[in-house]
């Protein structure tokens, strides 16, 4: 080999590793670009069915103030807590979605406030990050593995996957069980949009029948940081609490392989129970420990 071919073998080598970690970079950025301060607003049509004596349900419109924040960050995993800001005093803990690189590990969901881990080829998963989306109680919404695309000046990701009903529609509708999210994550002039395809699927012993297709936008405005002052605040108060949540929750995924929730115990669901140790653990100024001890406690009553 002379010495001119191996210089060469060099540079090549180099060149390549150098646009790699310049894409796990654009990547990471866009993922972080998502924080901020914003007006959401909520749009869904339904757009066909395959009855056509199917009736299409009310289109749905909604708007709220969010603030979405960083809380976790390290290489290969960035975590995203969206808090939904109602008027000048209250918060709520809303969504939150965790990204983590070349992650061969799903928790799929079935039906039935069921979810089933899934292990993937490092094939399947390289250069992807997959987007885990969590509940307003840390228990597992849906998760799905996408590439982030860079070029002409757009930054987009993208996926399919599915998940339980949606809250607009959990306590309203029984005539399917499964949604299939068709997600798409790209910026705006303005913020940016998650736009969705969705399918709304009756899923059953004999398969999986389709009752309706769905148009969704939930598009992230920019808005004025001087509304969230009291968000900041409170979450300021709680956000070690969840921190602490959130690790009880790592060690029931770790541990299992299928996840199945009750709706209700005693009459009250998970996220109400996790919420009350949230103002008690604030009040009282618990320490971690106690944090994980109560709170795994209460997780662990309602899995089955």
């Amino acid at each position: 080999m002379t010495r001119t071919y191996l210089l060469l073998l060099i540079v090549a080598f180099l060149s390549g590793t150098s646009m790699a970690q310049t894409k796990l970079d654009q990547d990471r950025k866009s993922i972080k670009e998502m924080a901020g301060f914003y007006k959401v607003t909520f749009n869904y049509a339904e757009t066909f069915a395959p009855d056509s004596a199917y009736k299409f349900h009310p289109r749905y419109q909604s708007w709220g103030h969010e603030w979405v924040t960083v809380v976790e960050d390290s290489p290969k995993k960035i975590s995203l807590q969206h808090l939904l800001v109602v008027g000048d005093s209250m918060v709520i803990k809303h969504w939150r979605q965790d990204w983590s690189y070349e992650d061969p590990t799903l928790l799929v969901f079935d039906k039935e406030n069921t979810w089933k881990k899934l292990h993937l080829n490092a094939a399947d998963v390289k250069g992807k990050w997959t987007q885990r989306v969590f509940q307003v109680d840390d228990s597992p919404r849906y998760e799905s593995t996408g590439t982030w695309v860079h070029v002409d000046g757009r930054h987009q990701w993208q996926s399919e996957t599915d998940s339980p009903l949606p809250r607009r529609e959990f306590t309203k509708r029984n005539d399917y069980n499964v949604l299939r999210r068709g997600n798409r994550v790209y910026f705006t002039e303005t913020g940016w949009m998650f736009e969705q395809d969705n399918k709304k699927i009756v899923r059953g012993e004999k398969g999986d029948k389709l009752l309706a297709m769905e148009k969704g936008y939930e598009e992230f405005i920019k808005a004025d940081p001087s509304k969230f002052t009291y968000a900041q605040k409170w979450w300021n108060e709680q956000g070690t609490y969840w921190k602490d949540i959130r690790s009880v929750w790592d060690e029931v995924f770790a541990k299992n392989d299928k996840i199945h929730l009750q709706n209700k115990k005693d009459g009250k669901t998970l996220f109400e129970r996790l919420f009350e140790l949230g103002d008690q653990s604030s009040k009282e100024k618990w320490a971690s420990t106690k944090n994980k001890s109560e709170s795994r406690a209460v997780i662990a009553s309602y899995l089955q």
